[in-house]
């Protein structure tokens, strides 16, 4: 195993692999470099002398410049860089394209559903419309599990606190994400579950909905009816008979499509787990099939590398919009657009936005920019696309899930237990991350800098996808964890 890596040979920094003594002898590219203080797993040696306000670069980008004067074979972070992010920029179009790996043809075993679209899953969701009737939503969660057997695989409430109280693109929001989950494949039926007296109620929500299978899809207005538990219960019992006539068959993988998103971050996660998931992306665009990059603020300073792979001039155009639309959010509630990383982020060896967003953006891959997504829009171009949505995990993945993703692909230095309507794939960055929290982790990414390529992994993990996508069940699943978390921006009445 190597000690340090030097990620591209413009870098003045290196990232140690393992924790390394103040003292150490290393070899970097042919040179010998000692320490002169203690360099943490994750965390940056400088390789030669940076005076104060010259720029650090890592990734072959700047993530900062130097606040004083650093030493070779001194620790890189927070104490000696800092940000050389702006506000809004002005960006040029300057075009880039990209290589892929060869096609070819994959399958996985979905569920076909009436409209056309293909699950990964056969589940019984019930959303409702309002955070009021939540407790009733998980009551029958909890009754309906006797329903649970053949090709009906489970069912699930989706508690939120939304639904009422709400105004402008909070409501719209709401109600947009609500239809989206109510139409998602992996659901083989759906109770929406009302109270009757919110603002978006059953009726309004239908115009949302828009055609719908009134075999699969089910309403109930709890103020409507004497007992909503029994009530619910004769409809649910509808659902799940429905449900089980669906039954997995082959599905071309081309007909995936794979959210991508990274929590809990550390030094190595722009080493090991997001390229994973960027040669990942890549190989199942090869195939035909789709993914999705979301977490816009963890975008900046890395924003320019999407923007110029997008294919056209008009989704550069969108992609301005998207980044500049998000600080402007920042700015409009007197924020500050670069209050990150957190401080998991910087205990893990992440010391600018800059040096987060060139790690965030490497699980983007190569492939051209196909499509950009506003919140809770549904995806309509295969390849690659991006999606307006915070940096929040559950917020930004319950984002992925709601535009089409069928799986979530998760990558964590820091670990983290939670879940998304869909089934969420943790990867690790590191070995170490995957053997203390087994429980957590579903793929160890961390063996890139041990025994295995980029493009082994990848390959493996896009054989895992499709084991995942074919029924396997992933860590959280198997915990019973599935959580539904909506972007909220303004005003509660």
């Amino acid at each position: 195993m190597q000690d340090v890596i030097r990620i591209n040979q413009e870098d003045n920094v290196a990232v140690a692999l393992r924790s390394i003594e103040k003292g150490e002898s290393l070899v970097i590219g042919g040179s010998s470099l000692t320490t002169l203080e203690e360099i943490p797993q994750g965390h940056k040696v400088a390789l030669k002398p940076v005076k104060a306000g010259e720029e650090v670069i890592k990734y072959g980008f700047r993530i900062g410049y130097a606040k004083e004067n650093i030493d070779r074979g001194q620790w890189v972070h927070v104490h000696n860089i800092k940000t050389g992010l702006g506000d809004l920029l002005t960006y040029e179009y300057e075009p880039v394209s990209g290589n892929l790996p060869e096609g070819g043809h994959a399958v996985f075993q979905g569920f076909r559903r009436t409209d056309g679209k293909a699950g990964v899953r056969n589940e019984i969701w019930i959303i409702p419309t309002v955070g009021c009737v939540n407790s009733i939503a998980k009551a029958l969660e909890k009754e309906a599990q006797k329903l649970v057997g053949g090709s009906l695989e489970e069912v699930i409430a989706f508690p939120h606190p939304y639904g009422c109280s709400q105004m402008g693109d909070d409501q719209e929001h709401t109600r947009t994400v609500l239809a989206d989950m109510i139409r998602h494949p992996n659901a083989g039926g759906v109770l929406v579950l009302g109270l009757g007296c919110e603002n978006s109620n059953i009726p309004v929500l239908k115009e949302y909905i828009g055609e719908y299978d009134e075999q699969r899809v089910k309403f109930l207005q709890c103020q409507d009816v004497e007992d909503e538990q029994e009530t619910a219960m004769a409809l649910l019992e509808e659902l799940a008979v429905y449900a089980k006539g669906f039954q997995r068959e082959p599905i071309d993988a081309g007909e995936l499509v794979i959210g991508m998103k990274c929590g809990g971050s550390d030094g190595l996660s722009g080493i090991t787990a997001n390229p994973t998931v960027g040669a990942f992306s890549d190989l199942l665009i090869s195939k035909g099939g789709t993914t999705i990059l979301t977490e816009v603020p963890e975008m900046f300073g890395a924003e320019t590398i999407l923007m110029n792979r997008c294919e056209s001039r008009e989704l550069f155009h969108k992609t301005v919009d998207l980044i500049n639309d998000f600080k402007n959010y920042f700015t409009s509630h007197n924020q500050t657009i670069y209050e990150n990383p957190s401080p998991g982020n910087k205990k893990g060896g992440i010391s600018t936005l800059e040096d987060k967003s060139l790690g965030c953006t490497q699980k983007s891959g190569s492939a051209p920019v196909k499509g950009v997504l506003s919140y809770g829009e549904q995806v309509k171009n295969k390849g690659l696309n991006l999606l307006s949505a915070p940096g929040n995990d559950l917020v930004a993945s319950t984002a992925l899930a709601v535009s089409g993703a069928q799986i979530v692909l998760f990558t964590t230095g820091r670990g983290t237990p939670f879940a998304s309507p869909v089934p969420t794939v943790k990867i690790s960055s590191n070995s170490s991350l995957a053997g203390k929290k087994n429980n957590w982790i579903d793929f160890n990414a961390g063996r890139m800098v041990e025994d295995k390529s980029k493009e082994e992994l990848a390959q493996e993990l896009f054989d895992y996808v499709l084991e995942v996508a074919s029924g396997r069940k992933v860590k959280a699943e198997e915990a019973g964890f599935h959580d539904m978390a909506i972007f909220k921006q303004g005003v509660t009445l």
